[in-house]
């Protein structure tokens, strides 16, 4: 297998992809973990960090490898919350602008929503709560951070340049997030045309965050600012504060998220090209 990464990246990328796809689409569909007591689909990210581990070991690569060094660990995550801080700071002052030109005043909730058996919206407030939703996107990052950012593009750049193998790596991870919408149709939560809308804009919002953190992996030179900002934006933005108006909560949620990732995206590009072009210089 240690031949695969030389030779083969490609095919061993799109075959680990492949693997944790299905074991994602196993749980979305048949487990459906989301709708029980744990309120999030878990299970497949646990099992990619372990499917993840066991290629590691067969290539005989190293967790730092792939970027998760220990040096850096604490700086590049405050980094990576710091800039989806920021960023949100902006778009959420967006969001109540435009509520409050509507007529339609609102103000935050801090609580984590989750969904009971008969799939209705719920409001968490306890602490409990809050613990489990960092701790199980905390799991979800680091998987999804690994795979994508890590080793798919430690892989494919044996090969091909780091564009390229960065804009392989965000196209799979847009692909990755085309399960929710597809899920949603089978459900009858929406109609065949708003699941292809769906599965369009999840697959430009996906791949754009993932070029974005595979950006800050080859910036900081390892994993952790990138898995900092993916976790702000999966707990904090989108699972813990809530803008709720007079026609309910976070109705503009999703252009919330939108215009935070194209600002943090400018600001990663940005600094990108300023680093490529000092290395021109000299």
């Amino acid at each position: 297998m240690g031949r695969s990464i030389q030779y083969k990246p490609y095919h061993l990328c799109v075959a680990v992809f492949a693997l944790c796809l299905s074991v994602r689409f196993t749980e979305y569909f048949l487990i459906e973990t989301d709708k029980t007591v744990i309120g999030e689909n878990i299970l497949h990210k646990a099992i990619g960090i372990m499917i993840l581990a066991l290629i590691l070991k067969g290539l005989q690569l190293t967790w730092s490898d792939i970027g998760f060094q220990r040096n850096g660990f604490v700086s590049g995550i405050l980094k990576g919350l710091l800039l989806g801080c920021v960023c949100f700071a902006i778009s959420y002052g967006l969001e109540f602008a435009v509520l409050a030109l509507q007529g339609n005043p609102a103000h935050f909730e801090l609580y984590v929503s989750g969904f009971t058996l008969t799939g209705s919206q719920v409001k968490n407030t306890g602490f409990l709560f809050f613990l489990l939703c960092v701790l199980f996107n905390a799991i979800n990052v680091w998987m999804e951070e690994g795979v994508f950012r890590g080793l798919f593009i430690k892989m494919l750049c044996e090969t091909k340049p780091f564009m390229a193998a960065n804009g392989f790596a965000a196209f799979l991870f847009g692909i990755w997030h085309m399960v929710m919408p597809i899920r949603s149709y089978t459900n009858g939560e929406m109609s065949f045309g708003q699941m292809v809308l769906m599965m369009i804009g999840y697959m430009i919002l996906s791949g754009m965050m993932g070029i974005k953190w595979g950006l800050l992996t080859r910036i900081t030179g390892n994993i952790w600012a990138g898995l900092g900002d993916h976790l702000f934006n999966n707990t904090v933005a989108t699972n813990m504060l809530h803008v709720v108006s007079l026609k309910g909560a976070d109705e503009l949620q999703i252009v919330r998220i939108m215009a935070a990732q194209l600002l943090s995206f400018a600001f990663v590009w940005i600094i990108h090209c300023c680093r490529n072009k000092k290395a021109k210089d000299f």
